[in-house]
């Protein structure tokens, strides 16, 4: 994922007539925290936080608790934070943090504890107006709320701004849950009015039906009734029926813990994931992890439009093959910007002891998502590159101003 982030960066600069010294400023990363952690019992972790640039603002980015993290990863993730805030004109840097650790692995105190340790060892590193992390992969407003409250102990802090996705009680913000998939139906809504698709009928599958995937899908189901929901997959397996599938209904079944493998209704197939990813539909939803399409099945895909909720879940060499064929691709960078816009929305209320109704923060992310993606067209248009290409000269740009 590091390298192809860089290569985005490369290419954009290079569009835009910069030198070799000046990419390299962008890609430069400003500090890095590497430290481990010892929990009571004597399991230990390795913990990340990276701190890429704060050009524009205090550093912003999410936390992910997963098996898999490493510090290119983090890497690549606070890379691509600061070119998402930039590109959507946020005032805000880019970070990413992260713990070696399945969650399922441990128990309630563990986990406080793991969360609690991860505060106290990043304290002099973050803050309200230095840098401000958020949950991502497995990571929920509980966690963040233990870290608030470390964080308050060790500096006194009552405002709460020293992160974001807390728990709504605990100074959160209303919109906050549903925010990315919300963002990036909006984002793909208006990329559709500029291309004269709006009204056309169209077929989608999801890849990865967790919080951000199933938001994108209930919300779509009410504001864009000409979207059909075909497919949607979890860890294990996925669903499919040509007539179509009820979002909310598969919500229901996932927060009741069900497994598509399970799944059983007249009408529904289960399939694989990979039979999903192949499927001949008009839009196919990236919303899991990584590196979903990539040089060993992207010879498979049959989307016109692909929405990239996750972050970077196409290779450089997938979104090459895709680019060429035709497909246009609706870019991390701006398709799942709704969590850090409405995080910086929620800094704004923490800061000023605020509490907003959620039809305005609806409307406010509505505002920037609207002004991103016409933003990105029209820099497609006039520079004839891709929309990826388009978001990262976007974001070059204001971070070079």
């Amino acid at each position: 994922m590091l390298d192809t982030v860089h290569s985005s960066i490369i290419q954009a600069g290079k569009k835009l007539g910069l030198t070799d010294d000046a990419i390299n400023e962008l890609i430069k990363i400003d500090k890095e925290h590497l430290f481990k952690i010892n929990l009571g019992n004597d399991k230990a972790f390795n913990a990340y936080r990276v701190q890429h640039s704060n050009k524009l603002g205090p550093y912003k980015g999410g936390i992910r608790f997963h098996p898999e993290v490493d510090l290119d990863e983090v890497r690549a993730l606070a890379t691509l934070m600061s070119f998402k805030a930039a590109a959507v004109g946020l005032p805000l840097g880019g970070a990413k943090g992260g713990i070696s650790a399945d969650p399922k692995d441990l128990n309630k105190a563990e986990l406080e504890e793991l969360s609690r340790k991860y505060a106290r060892e990043l304290q002099p590193h973050i803050g309200p107006d230095k840098d401000v992390p958020a949950p991502d992969v497995n990571t929920n407003p509980e966690i963040i709320d233990w870290m608030v409250d470390e964080y308050r102990k060790l500096t006194g802090d009552i405002t709460k701004a020293s992160f974001t996705g807390k728990s709504v009680g605990n100074g959160g913000s209303l919109g906050r849950d549903a925010a990315t998939g919300r963002g990036g139906m909006l984002a793909f809504a208006q990329l559709l009015k500029h291309t004269g698709q709006a009204d056309k009928q169209l077929t989608y599958a999801i890849q990865g039906f967790g919080n951000v995937g199933s938001f994108f899908s209930v919300l779509a189901a009410k504001q864009q009734p000409k979207w059909k929901l075909v497919a949607a997959s979890d860890s294990q397996a996925a669903v499919y029926s040509s007539t179509g599938l009820n979002a909310a209904v598969l919500d229901s079944y996932k927060r009741k813990r069900g497994r598509f493998s399970d799944f059983k209704k007249r009408g529904v197939q289960v399939i694989t994931n990979n039979e999903l990813l192949a499927l001949d539909v008009d839009v196919l939803v990236l919303a899991a992890l990584g590196d979903a399409l990539n040089k060993s099945n992207v010879v498979n895909i049959k989307a016109k439009y692909i929405v990239e909720l996750a972050n970077g879940p196409t290779s450089e060499a997938a979104f090459d093959y895709l680019t060429k064929k035709g497909t246009v691709i609706l870019p991390d960078i701006v398709a799942n910007a709704g969590g850090v816009i409405v995080s910086y929305l929620e800094m704004l209320q923490n800061k000023a002891g605020e509490h907003w109704p959620e039809e305005k923060v609806n409307n406010e992310l509505e505002r920037y998502m609207v002004k991103a993606a016409d933003a990105l067209y029209k820099t497609t248009s006039e520079k004839n590159v891709s929309l990826k290409e388009a978001a990262f000269i976007n974001a070059i740009k204001n971070l070079t101003k």
